[in-house]
């Protein structure tokens, strides 16, 4: 069984895995996340995703690209998707694999509490202000329903004593 190049960042790789049997997994880019915090709430983005036919909220974030380390394209993806540029250094959370399985993205955190506004947000993308708590409203709604993106909510908060405030 061929391996086939779905897209610039997408490969199906077909493994052979036991006799006359196959493992199927997706050969994809990683990506960098970015929770941002001005003023006590975080800034969140929402715009339509295609595969649940939904808004969703998440926070900022996007695919690491050839000659990009995590940090630059956080950086990067802050500043596109928000119009916001940290004014210190983004601080690393975690990084971790999205789903193991059958993926091989790797996804790389990092907060920051520092900005000012530079510019308006990339076309299509909307910008809110949430507090943590109204933020587990919207998980609990359905609407922030990004497992990565909760899941590195959620060790930021560990990290930094936020979990119970």
């Amino acid at each position: 069984m061929k391996n086939f190049k779905l897209s610039n960042n997408i490969d199906l790789i077909n493994k052979p895995f036991k006799k006359k049997e196959f493992y199927h997994y997706l050969k994809t880019s990683n990506l960098s996340i970015v929770i941002p915090k001005i003023n006590n709430k975080y800034i969140l983005v929402s715009q339509k995703r295609i595969p649940i036919n939904k808004i969703n909220y998440e926070f900022p974030s996007g695919i690491i690209e050839k000659n990009e380390t995590p940090l630059m394209s956080a950086k990067k993806e802050l500043l596109e998707e928000t119009g916001y540029k940290e004014n210190n250094k983004l601080k690393k959370i975690i990084s971790f694999y999205c789903e193991p399985g059958r993926l091989t993205t790797k996804i790389t955190g990092f907060a920051c509490d520092n900005l000012i506004k530079i510019s308006k947000p990339e076309v299509g993308i909307k910008i809110h202000f949430f507090t943590r708590n109204q933020i587990f409203k919207l998980i609990n709604n359905g609407k922030f329903n990004n497992s990565s993106h909760i899941g590195m909510f959620l060790i930021y908060l560990k990290n930094t004593n936020s979990f119970d405030k």
